[in-house]
């Protein structure tokens, strides 16, 4: 690995929606909230920080909801990045709702997901907003009613394109009946696999996949692990390790890892200098495979 400033353009690139070039490897802005996703951070100006580094590095792909904080991820993201910068895309969620530290329930009526458009747009400080996910679907509202939902926010021009999150194969069919699905958010890994078939779909038909928690490893991180071991080979972390193999996996893939530290963030844009040989890349994969297996 080179010493010199590292940059996310060399993730690569990938257009959401047919139209909206972003570097691969992006940002997610979840931590940049107080613990349990509620309330402001910790170290507000360091979090600002971090968020004002992401165009100097590349990022230009940052991924958020109205439920991290509630509001206060979007808040931050407006004081640190309005107006945005040239080629910045910003993506928000709707659809979970908090009382509390940790606590998250899918609400899916449509006049509530207006509300939170509505809300996110003004949070955010945009006249619309590039990529929308609907972070849940709400078991209790007909699915068709919150795509519905989501096409006439589509027609109305309150949002660029729309993502699914957490969701099947069946699902994203279901909803391209409805609008076409520019990306998909689903928990993906070297040790969750669980979104393996939903990821192939996705890349047949160039659907950006957003896999959130994408560095953990589990005990493949551990010391004398082979993660440990090919960060030795490549002069990386474990994490750096574990990125740089997401980004390998697929090309429709968008890692966002988050932080609320400029050092930590410098640390996983690092990841985009490291091209994983054939071969290491299908030694980790085989190993994340049988570590899936063996804690389904």
């Amino acid at each position: 690995m080179t010493h010199s400033p590292s940059n996310a353009a060399n993730s690569g690139t990938f257009t959401i929606g047919g139209d909206l070039s972003v570097n691969r490897l992006g940002f997610g802005a979840m931590r940049i909230t107080g613990p349990g996703i509620w309330g402001p951070p910790a170290d507000h100006d360091e979090a600002i920080r971090t968020l004002k580094r992401l165009p100097e590095l590349g990022v230009n792909f940052i991924d958020t909801a109205d439920s991290y904080g509630p509001d206060v991820s979007e808040w931050l993201i407006r004081e640190a990045l309005h107006p945005r910068p040239k080629g910045f895309v910003i993506a928000t969620k709707s659809g979970l709702t908090r009382s509390g530290p940790d606590i998250w329930k899918p609400v899916g009526r449509p006049e509530y997901l207006l509300q939170q458009v509505h809300k996110s747009l003004r949070n955010l400080g945009v006249e619309q907003i590039d990529l929308w996910q609907l972070h849940r679907i709400d078991p209790r509202v007909p699915a068709d009613e919150q795509f519905d939902a989501v096409r006439s926010f589509i027609d109305q021009k309150l949002i660029r394109h729309a993502g699914l999150s957490e969701v099947s194969v069946e699902n994203i069919k279901a909803a391209s009946k409805f609008f076409d699905v520019a990306t998909v958010q689903n928990r993906y890994n070297l040790v969750d696999r669980t979104s393996e078939a939903v990821l192939d779909y996705c890349t047949a038909r160039n659907i950006g996949f957003i896999p959130w928690f994408p560095l953990a490893a589990g005990d493949l991180a551990r010391p004398g692990s082979i993660l440990d071991t090919m960060a030795g080979k490549y002069g990386a972390q474990p994490s750096q390790i574990a990125l740089a193999w997401i980004l390998k996996r697929s090309p429709v893939m968008l890692p966002i890892p988050g932080t609320s530290k400029v050092a930590h963030l410098e640390q996983n844009v690092a990841a985009a200098d490291i091209t994983l040989s054939d071969e290491d890349f299908a030694a980790l994969d085989a190993e994340g495979r049988k570590a899936f297996r063996a804690a389904s």
